[in-house]
């Protein structure tokens, strides 16, 4: 497996629709206001996550199963700023839809802005020929209220192309997560 560089990930948005909306550059301020950094990194780009947000609440009660998973658990926030409680996490999706070539897998790793105030980013990897808006999980995992900006980078996907093409992708199994658009909650 080869790290794809910033020059396969512009020509791949480009020509392929890999990224949109794409930005081919790192953008690190909008105007006099600066901004965590989002755009095409060295050998990586670095996502924004909406300005849609579901926080996790235990105001029910609901035992946590991933197999049947309570929604109830869940408070909708649509804002440019969520504040996650201390010790719990919240749900949001990325403002770029991806569409991921067969050849290439991604890895996809919280920004370290975001890690050094004690909150972790998750994302599963983004399997060949998966494509959709991902859903990012973001564990506040400090005693403390933490805040996420909307519209501002969260997280660096890293593009890693195998030396042969798979040969059962994400969209021959019919996936259960391809084509998500919005914050998607578990499924089995």
């Amino acid at each position: 497996m080869t790290v794809k560089s910033d020059k396969w990930i512009r020509r791949m948005a480009e020509q392929h629709g890999l990224i949109d909306p794409f930005e081919p550059r790192q953008v690190k301020q909008n105007g006099d206001r600066r901004l965590i950094s989002y755009g095409t990194s060295s050998y990586g780009y670095d996502v924004r996550c909406a300005p849609e947000f579901r926080i996790f609440t235990n105001i029910n009660s609901a035992v946590v199963d991933p197999k049947a998973f309570d929604s109830s658990s869940f408070v909708n926030v649509n804002a440019e700023v969520c504040i996650i409680p201390p010790n719990s996490f919240a749900l949001a999706r990325t403002v770029e839809y991806f569409r991921i070539p067969r050849n290439i897998l991604t890895i996809c790793l919280g920004k370290s802005t975001y890690a050094r105030c004690g909150i972790i980013v998750n994302v599963t990897p983004l399997e060949p020929e998966w494509e959709g808006h991902v859903t990012l999980e973001f564990s506040n995992t400090t005693p403390l209220p933490a805040r996420i900006y909307a519209n501002e980078g969260v997280a660096q996907v890293i593009f890693l192309e195998s030396d042969e093409v798979c040969e059962t992708s994400y969209k021959d199994r019919g996936g259960k997560y391809q084509g998500q658009t919005g914050v998607t909650l578990p499924r089995t």
